[in-house]
């Protein structure tokens, strides 16, 4: 292994540790001791990598913030079915969320403005739902009288609820949970000639992918 490489791990280890730090403790409570100590390194090579606390988190941040604009761009970039793509988009986030710590804790410390925002990764997402439901409209593919606008900001309320909730009970991103919010929405929203042809539970593979796993990070996009 390369020095590069090494203090490349070095870098993904400490936050990864910050984000375990973040989402148990909270911004203000967590200490650069114990992240340091649970990267495995001493403080002197966290302080090689990140010149304070406000840093690290930063970074924690950039990596959520990568790895939630790959999963909602795989949707609001593909083809077929809109409105599915949109049922689909949420339980690939939901997934993310529930395997990866870092976009965890980055989401978290982007809503409460810890280190300075990366950008509004909720208005980020609300921008993919709107995205997703004016597509749809332009498809025919919205029951006739809905608004795209206020049903974008009914999606984003309920699944920013879920993320909020599931802060205390992983349980709330479950694909079950995600699957009865959009047997109750799909009806409403969906035209007629959609009826049963739309899957509430999602139609991708209930996986997050590797490369998303446990911090969306790798070597590749930390150099």
């Amino acid at each position: 292994m390369t020095k590069q490489d090494r203090a490349v791990r070095t870098r993904l280890a400490l936050i990864r540790s910050a984000a375990g730090q973040f989402e148990a403790r909270g911004y203000v409570q967590a200490s650069l001791a114990e992240i340091s100590a649970g990267a495995g390194v001493s403080s002197g090579a966290l302080h090689f990598h990140f010149a304070n606390k406000a840093a690290v988190a930063e970074a924690v941040e950039h990596a959520a913030a990568r790895a939630l604009r790959r999963a909602a761009a795989r949707g609001r970039d593909g083809d077929g079915c809109a409105l599915q793509r949109l049922v689909d988009v949420t339980h690939q986030v939901a997934r993310l969320l529930c395997a990866d710590s870092v976009v965890r804790a980055g989401l978290r410390l982007n809503a409460e403005a810890a280190a300075g925002r990366v950008r509004d990764l909720r208005r980020e997402w609300r921008e993919c739902v709107d995205d997703l439901l004016a597509e749809a409209e332009r498809q025919g593919e919205l029951a006739a009288g809905v608004p795209p606008h206020r049903t974008g900001a009914v999606v984003l309320a309920a699944t920013t609820g879920i993320e909020v909730l599931a802060r205390e009970d992983h349980g709330w991103l479950a694909r079950p949970s995600l699957t009865d919010l959009w047997q109750l929405l799909l009806p409403s929203l969906a035209a007629p000639h959609l009826a049963g042809a739309l899957d509430p539970a999602g139609t991708r593979p209930g996986h997050v992918d590797a490369d998303h796993a446990e911090t969306g990070l790798s070597l590749a996009n930390t150099l």
